[in-house]
């Protein structure tokens, strides 16, 4: 374990809080405010935040890649990811796999399984398996021609890697109802996303057991006055935490800020970036696809949105910026997500948590993310 670490100089911004300094030892936060600043001061290493403000890891639910690597596409890339999400802000990712040939997502469980714990590197917590369980009519994407109904010993055998952490399908399917309950019986999060699904449907999904809600409004039966379908069903319930893509490309800011006031607390933002994340616009892949990139905007050949180029830290100043609320910004990546994936360690600054830290300015950028107590990024001046 490095010496300790204190942060301090922090201050809030706007509506945000943040504790005035931060003592890491361990991996673990041991002191915080007044008590850090005694506690810690003969540290060996001091960072002077002033005008930052320190807030909990980012937790990110659904990444299909980044610098290149695509972990549908190459499911070992999944060990190979290193430091890089910190760039954002990330301190813990679910790799997502999305629809594929039968054995992918076995190979990437095998992948995340045999990855070593690396000092200060964002720790991968498991998989996002979504599909290939999903809707043809909503498949965004997906290729259509590997969608497939619920398979329970395919799931069962999943299961047993101990790895999945949450998996996306659609609950109209023949056998979707029954996979709900066998993954929730797991202890995996069940998650409604690319369906067509009417609102009676999903709500029994839900009574299922059903928790989570796979970038609402894409890729899902629409909502109407009369058929308010899947995101009918999924704003209504207060037990469904609400995922958004806030790449600026697949939600309109009204949109995004009627959700908002609909579902405070309930929102968890993810970036859906694809393997483009970090790199220059042009060709590129999702899944084995050919995703080409323009003006930061990442499209199949026929103009189909193919997940996004933005990093979380992006979608946290787009969903400050609509809402006027920095506080429930930084929440919908820290405190939301780790209580849908049951993280009591992650997505909080108290005492005996983990030592994840990101500090911002006020513009929200990143200028330092802290793993384990250790600096993972730092932002030139």
């Amino acid at each position: 374990m490095p010496p300790p670490l204190l942060l301090r100089g922090l201050s809030g911004h706007g509506d945000l809080d943040s504790p005035t300094a931060l003592l890491l030892a361990d991996g673990r936060i041991s002191a915080l405010d007044a008590e850090a600043e005694r506690a810690g001061a003969d540290a060996e290493r001091v960072i002077d935040a002033a005008g930052l403000a320190g807030v909990p890891g980012y937790i990110e639910l659904q990444i299909n890649g980044i610098d290149g690597l695509d972990f549908t596409s190459d499911p070992s890339s999944v060990a190979r990811v290193g430091g890089a999400p910190a760039r954002y802000g990330v301190t813990a990712y679910l790799p997502t796999i999305i629809t594929s040939a039968r054995g992918t997502v076995d190979a990437a469980l095998d992948a995340w399984g045999a990855a070593p714990a690396e000092e200060g590197h964002p720790v991968a917590l498991g998989l996002h398996v979504e599909g290939p369980y999903l809707s043809s009519q909503r498949a965004g994407a997906h290729d259509p021609g590997l969608l497939r109904d619920p398979d329970g010993a395919e799931i069962q055998g999943w299961l047993r890697a101990s790895g999945v952490r949450i998996l996306t399908l659609a609950p109209e399917r023949p056998g979707a109802i029954e996979a709900i309950e066998q993954l929730v019986a797991a202890g995996v999060v069940a998650s409604i996303g690319h369906t067509d699904a009417d609102a009676p449907t999903t709500v029994r999904a839900i009574d299922a057991g059903a928790t989570y809600a796979t970038h609402l409004f894409n890729a899902m039966s629409p909502l109407a006055h009369r058929a308010p379908g899947a995101p009918g069903a999924l704003l209504r319930d207060e037990r469904v935490t609400l995922g958004m893509i806030l790449d600026g490309h697949h939600l309109d800011p009204g949109v995004v800020d009627l959700v908002a006031r609909l579902a405070d607390g309930r929102i968890s933002l993810v970036s859906d970036a694809i393997a483009a994340l970090g790199l220059p616009d042009g060709t590129h892949s999702l899944g084995g696809a050919v995703v080409e990139v323009r003006d930061g905007v990442a499209r199949l050949p026929d103009g189909t949105l193919a997940g996004s180029v933005a990093g979380l830290d992006a979608c946290v100043r787009a969903f400050a910026a609509i809402t006027g609320s920095a506080r429930a910004a930084v929440d919908a990546v820290t405190a939301t997500p780790a209580r849908l994936l049951g993280d009591r360690d992650r997505g909080r600054l108290d005492v005996g948590a983990r030592a994840d830290v990101v500090l911002l300015d006020s513009a929200l950028a990143v200028r330092t993310t802290i793993i384990g107590g250790v600096v993972a990024f730092e932002a030139s001046a």
